[in-house]
């Protein structure tokens, strides 16, 4: 059967990728080896930090504001509530290349930011014990994203304009003869025009078959819920946050709902194969203990671990996404390489993967997310 576009991986980004082309028009077909949202690559566990005061670099705020936009949305067009306004409190020494960052960028774009010293911090959070050295940056419009419904709310539009969207497909091969795309699963093959890939840890693979070879590496991490002292910790009261330490640098969410403090360690992690069995939470003796160590120090009055999962982080070696067409397909849309930050990003990615196969090109200026800052020199 032939198709516009193909989308491989209806994960975050291809879902909303998906959407946005059968919005347009576009006949599309969106390929999954799960049936997302599923557990078995980076968009579960329930919740996803939103922040608009970028630590990772300024060029970055535009594109995470045009996915706020897009995120309102679709919470109108589908009736659902998918993001909560808890204000997200960042912390580090202040002197932390992570706070200072943010501070420039929120002068830069005029954001909503308060700079608070560690006292203040303590004092408005009673749950949270920051070092006198630290200070805390908290952004009161930033929150929480529900990111297995915005996955879910992506495929109710996605479907709603008429795209196809074929589970537990695993592609197993991908060919392009000048403009025409075939794919083949374990089960069928399937033509069209374009492509989007989007397949998250299992991406570098599939673009090895189209001859590009990106420096992608998956690797295992882990995050965890915690007891909480509700009247302290619950989401009314106490913020999304992330604290740079000298351990590592470390995230997490309020108790929602009453389903405990989230926490989870952004940096380190171990490489994996996407496609063996990733070791469960608990398998490894450091999975409790360093998240266990972190709120020792610094959230105290946080209870025992109720339950922990992991999940993979596709890493690029800059930390940066890769969004681009590819070089010498210009039919080849991919999205890949988000490094752990890169959820809230997905309206604003589904967005830009549409334009790039509709129109060439994006409104958006993506040219940090280039394939050819890789090229030897």
């Amino acid at each position: 059967m032939h198709y516009d576009v193909i989308v491989i991986g209806a994960g975050s980004m291809g879902m909303a990728a998906g959407s946005f082309l059968s919005k347009s028009g576009k006949r599309t077909l969106l390929l999954d080896s799960y049936d997302p949202p599923h557990n078995k690559g980076s968009h579960h566990g329930d919740t996803r930090m939103i922040r608009y005061a970028y630590a990772e670099g300024e060029e970055y705020v535009p594109f995470v504001l045009k996915a706020r936009e897009l995120w309102r949305d679709l919470e109108k067009e589908t009736g659902k509530e998918l993001f909560l306004q808890t204000g997200v409190l960042n912390a580090g020494d202040h002197q932390s290349k992570f706070v200072q960052n943010i501070i420039s960028s929120s002068k830069t774009y005029s954001l909503p930011l308060e700079v608070l010293s560690s006292h203040e911090v303590n004092e408005r959070w009673p749950g949270m014990t920051l070092p006198e050295n630290y200070i805390g940056c908290y952004e009161p419009t930033s929150g929480v994203l529900k990111c297995e419904e915005c996955i879910e709310a992506y495929r109710e539009l996605a479907e709603k304009y008429g795209a196809e969207v074929l589970t537990n497909q695993k592609v197993k091969e991908v060919y392009i003869y000048g403009e025409k795309v075939t794919v083949r699963t374990e089960e069928q093959i399937f033509s069209s025009d374009a492509l989007v890939v989007s397949a998250g840890a299992w991406s570098g693979p599939l673009l090895a078959k189209l001859k590009l070879n990106l420096p992608l590496t998956p690797v295992r991490k882990t995050f965890a819920w915690f007891d909480a002292h509700e009247e302290l910790y619950n989401s009314q009261s106490f913020p999304s946050f992330a604290v740079d330490t000298p351990q590592g640098l470390y995230y997490g969410f309020p108790s929602i709902n009453g389903s405990g403090l989230k926490t989870g360690r952004h940096d380190g992690g171990d490489r994996i194969n996407p496609d063996e069995a990733l070791a469960l939470f608990g398998e490894q003796e450091e999975d409790e203990s360093d998240l266990v160590g972190f709120l020792n120090r610094y959230m105290p009055k946080s209870g025992p671990l109720k339950y922990g999962k992991t999940c993979m982080y596709t890493m690029t070696p800059d930390e940066k996404f890769i969004v681009d067409l590819h070089p010498n397909h210009p039919n080849v849309a991919i999205a890949s390489g988000f490094s752990g930050h890169g959820f809230k990003f997905s309206s604003a990615v589904g967005r830009v993967l549409s334009e790039l196969i509709i129109a060439g090109k994006s409104e958006q200026d993506i040219s940090s997310f280039s394939i050819r800052r890789f090229e030897k020199k």
